[in-house]
């Protein structure tokens, strides 16, 4: 798929492969998709960890080759669009509005180092034309699916049905854009999503116009509260069995939501540099890429590798661990991206600028 110079998503025109096919062919990319992520590396199948060897780095090496695969990335100002599935309490709500609103703040902008900065190494990742993912982030229209309409439990493919019901909505349906329009269906803590806390706490993709009637790209993130914070809240949980220490207390003072956010930020990077899965990733098989917030995976700061997260700001007053600075003196922990022109995981924190 081409981008036009204004970021526009284009779907190709049909071609001569009977619907059957492509219906067949879509239902494989989503189960054995890989756009998914979660904070702990390496865990192995027997529900052990592997702490020492994890594939993701600070330093640069040969042996990242991420590529540019001629797809688009989202050169248009980007809209993110919350549907928030099951019971949604005001206070974590607004937490993740704040981080949002924090990629492209308005008014004074706060502290250094700030989530606005981290968003500007996303921001560098070009399309064929060389024009640069939008650093004009705002919070758009908001959808809220409190009685589970889907149910509690859902499939990766039922995903895409539930943002068809939030854009096809007959009271206030999330507008349609294909320009710059992110969906993010964000979880509450009693729903569980296909492979959740196993292999994944969230990942992004895009929707099949054969259900939601558009192809948009999409994200879905859970909360791991009560599920497995040991897995999907880390750094401010551990696995099991782990002797080592946390890296502290929550900034927001809520485990499941303060988790999420790096989640959140992991699969926006990924969106806005991959939105069509044929983009920014390294490795040859766009059903297994890695992508730029994979490259990092655990990384929050200066030194982070294997288990351990990097130089974080630890509050004396309450323990909080962050890394950033956000709108309203929040404060949040996010993991660092793969920055293109260094060849290494970067953060605005780092401690060498």
């Amino acid at each position: 798929m081409r981008p036009s110079r204004a970021g526009v998503l284009r779907t190709p025109p049909a071609s001569s492969p009977s619907p059957f096919l492509i219906l067949f062919i879509s239902l494989l990319s989503i189960s054995t998709q890989s756009l998914a992520w979660r904070p702990w590396p390496n865990r192995n199948p027997n529900g052990t960890f592997n702490f020492g060897d994890s594939k993701k780095y600070e330093g640069s090496s040969e042996f990242v080759h991420l590529r540019y695969h001629m797809g688009p990335v989202l050169t248009a100002n980007i809209t993110i669009h919350p549907i928030w599935y099951g019971a949604w309490d005001p206070p974590k709500k607004r937490i993740i509005r704040a981080f949002i609103r924090s990629i492209s703040p308005d008014g004074a902008a706060p502290p250094k180092p700030s989530v606005a900065a981290w968003w500007r190494t996303v921001a560098l990742y070009t399309d064929q034309t060389g024009s640069n993912v939008s650093r004009a982030v705002r919070l758009g229209a908001e959808k809220n699916d409190r009685l589970c309409s889907h149910g509690k439990r859902l499939s990766r493919l039922t995903v895409q049905h539930v943002i068809r019901s939030a854009v096809s909505a007959r009271t206030r349906p999330l507008p349609v854009n294909p320009q710059g329009g992110l969906y993010l269906l964000l979880t509450s803590d009693d729903v569980y999503v296909d492979d959740f806390c196993g292999q994944v706490c969230g990942f992004h993709y895009f929707t099949f116009p054969s259900i939601v009637g558009y192809t948009l790209p999409y994200a879905w993130v859970g909360n791991s509260a009560r599920a497995c914070p040991g897995v999907c809240a880390w750094p401010f949980a551990v696995p099991a069995g782990y002797g080592g220490p946390r890296a502290g207390a929550p900034p927001n003072g809520d485990l499941g939501v303060d988790a999420m956010i790096s989640v959140i930020a992991h699969e926006l990077a990924e969106m806005a540099s991959n939105p069509l899965a044929n983009a920014w990733y390294a490795g040859t098989d766009p059903c297994f890429p890695t992508e730029i917030a994979d490259l990092c995976e655990g990384i929050y700061g200066t030194g982070g590798g294997g288990s351990y997260t990097g130089q974080l700001t630890v509050d004396g007053r309450d323990g909080a661990a962050y890394n950033l600075n956000g709108v309203g003196g929040r404060r949040f922990l996010v993991q660092w991206v793969w920055h293109p022109e260094l060849n290494y995981c970067f953060g605005p924190n780092a401690l060498d600028q």
